[in-house]
Protein backbone atom coordinates (compact mmCIF):
# COMPACT_ATOMS: atom_id res chain seq x y z
CA UNK A 1 0.00 0.00 0.00
CA UNK A 2 1.36 3.40 -1.00
CA UNK A 3 1.31 6.12 1.59
CA UNK A 4 -0.25 9.13 -0.11
CA UNK A 5 -0.63 12.54 1.46
CA UNK A 6 -4.09 13.98 1.66
CA UNK A 7 -4.32 17.41 0.07
CA UNK A 8 -4.38 20.21 2.59
CA UNK A 9 -5.90 23.64 2.16
CA UNK A 10 -2.55 25.04 1.00
CA UNK A 11 -1.65 22.02 -1.22
CA UNK A 12 -3.85 21.32 -4.25
CA UNK A 13 -4.80 17.75 -5.07
CA UNK A 14 -3.16 16.09 -8.05
CA UNK A 15 -6.02 16.76 -10.49
CA UNK A 16 -6.16 20.46 -9.60
CA UNK A 17 -2.37 20.64 -9.90
CA UNK A 18 -2.60 18.91 -13.29
CA UNK A 19 -5.13 21.47 -14.53
CA UNK A 20 -2.93 24.30 -13.22
CA UNK A 21 0.11 22.80 -14.97
CA UNK A 22 -1.75 22.51 -18.29
CA UNK A 23 -2.98 26.09 -17.97
CA UNK A 24 0.54 27.26 -17.11
CA UNK A 25 1.95 25.42 -20.15
CA UNK A 26 -0.67 26.91 -22.44
CA UNK A 27 0.23 30.38 -21.18
CA UNK A 28 3.83 29.74 -22.26
CA UNK A 29 5.45 29.17 -18.86
CA UNK A 30 7.16 25.92 -19.77
CA UNK A 31 9.49 25.77 -16.77
CA UNK A 32 6.65 26.40 -14.30
CA UNK A 33 4.53 23.74 -15.97
CA UNK A 34 7.42 21.27 -15.93
CA UNK A 35 7.84 21.82 -12.19
CA UNK A 36 4.17 21.09 -11.59
CA UNK A 37 4.16 18.00 -13.81
CA UNK A 38 7.35 16.88 -12.04
CA UNK A 39 5.58 17.18 -8.70
CA UNK A 40 2.68 15.11 -10.03
CA UNK A 41 5.12 12.45 -11.22
CA UNK A 42 6.83 12.37 -7.83
CA UNK A 43 3.49 11.48 -6.27
CA UNK A 44 2.36 9.25 -9.14
CA UNK A 45 5.31 7.98 -11.25
CA UNK A 46 2.92 6.15 -13.63
CA UNK A 47 0.86 9.21 -14.56
CA UNK A 48 0.81 8.93 -18.35
CA UNK A 49 -0.87 12.29 -18.92
CA UNK A 50 1.88 14.10 -16.97
CA UNK A 51 4.56 12.16 -18.88
CA UNK A 52 3.01 13.11 -22.21
CA UNK A 53 3.05 16.76 -21.17
CA UNK A 54 6.67 16.45 -20.03
CA UNK A 55 7.48 15.08 -23.49
CA UNK A 56 5.58 17.92 -25.14
CA UNK A 57 7.38 20.54 -23.03
CA UNK A 58 10.85 19.05 -23.57
CA UNK A 59 13.12 21.17 -25.70
CA UNK A 60 15.52 18.33 -26.54
CA UNK A 61 14.47 15.41 -28.75
CA UNK A 62 16.40 12.96 -26.53
CA UNK A 63 14.38 14.04 -23.52
CA UNK A 64 11.11 13.77 -25.46
CA UNK A 65 12.06 10.24 -26.50
CA UNK A 66 12.84 9.35 -22.87
CA UNK A 67 9.38 10.44 -21.68
CA UNK A 68 7.58 8.77 -24.58
CA UNK A 69 9.42 5.51 -23.96
CA UNK A 70 8.45 5.67 -20.29
CA UNK A 71 4.82 6.01 -21.35
CA UNK A 72 5.17 2.94 -23.58
CA UNK A 73 6.75 0.96 -20.73
CA UNK A 74 3.57 1.52 -18.75
CA UNK A 75 1.09 1.29 -21.62
CA UNK A 76 2.72 -0.42 -24.64
CA UNK A 77 -0.20 0.19 -27.00
CA UNK A 78 -0.51 3.93 -26.34
CA UNK A 79 -0.94 5.16 -29.92
CA UNK A 80 -0.20 8.84 -29.30
CA UNK A 81 3.20 8.04 -27.75
CA UNK A 82 4.05 5.71 -30.65
CA UNK A 83 3.05 8.35 -33.20
CA UNK A 84 5.18 10.98 -31.48
CA UNK A 85 8.19 8.64 -31.44
CA UNK A 86 7.69 7.95 -35.15
CA UNK A 87 7.56 11.71 -35.86
CA UNK A 88 10.80 12.24 -33.93
CA UNK A 89 12.48 9.36 -35.79
CA UNK A 90 11.28 10.75 -39.13
CA UNK A 91 12.48 14.28 -38.31
CA UNK A 92 15.84 12.99 -37.07
CA UNK A 93 16.33 10.93 -40.24
CA UNK A 94 15.35 13.89 -42.43
CA UNK A 95 17.92 16.07 -40.64
CA UNK A 96 20.60 13.42 -41.14
CA UNK A 97 19.72 13.11 -44.82
CA UNK A 98 19.91 16.88 -45.20
CA UNK A 99 23.37 16.91 -43.60
CA UNK A 100 24.55 14.08 -45.85
CA UNK A 101 23.29 15.94 -48.90
CA UNK A 102 25.07 19.11 -47.79
CA UNK A 103 28.34 17.26 -47.12
CA UNK A 104 28.01 15.40 -50.42
CA UNK A 105 27.46 18.64 -52.32
CA UNK A 106 30.40 20.30 -50.58
CA UNK A 107 32.57 17.22 -51.22
CA UNK A 108 31.58 17.24 -54.87
CA UNK A 109 32.39 20.95 -55.22
CA UNK A 110 35.76 20.53 -53.47
CA UNK A 111 36.60 17.51 -55.63
CA UNK A 112 35.64 19.41 -58.79
CA UNK A 113 37.77 22.38 -57.70
CA UNK A 114 40.74 20.09 -57.02
CA UNK A 115 40.41 18.36 -60.38
CA UNK A 116 40.13 21.73 -62.11
CA UNK A 117 43.19 23.05 -60.27
CA UNK A 118 45.19 19.95 -61.19
CA UNK A 119 44.11 20.21 -64.83
CA UNK A 120 45.09 23.90 -64.95
CA UNK A 121 48.41 23.13 -63.25
CA UNK A 122 49.17 20.23 -65.62
CA UNK A 123 48.22 22.37 -68.65
CA UNK A 124 50.44 25.18 -67.42
CA UNK A 125 53.36 22.79 -66.91
CA UNK A 126 52.96 21.42 -70.48
CA UNK A 127 53.43 24.87 -71.98
CA UNK A 128 56.42 25.77 -69.87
Amino acid sequence: MVNRKKPSADQPNREVLFDMAVDTAKKGNRSGARLMFGQILQEDPRNIRAMMWMAKLSSKPEERVKWLKRVLEIKPNYAQARQELEKIAHTTQAQRNSQLLRFGTIGYAVGLALISALWILSTALQYR
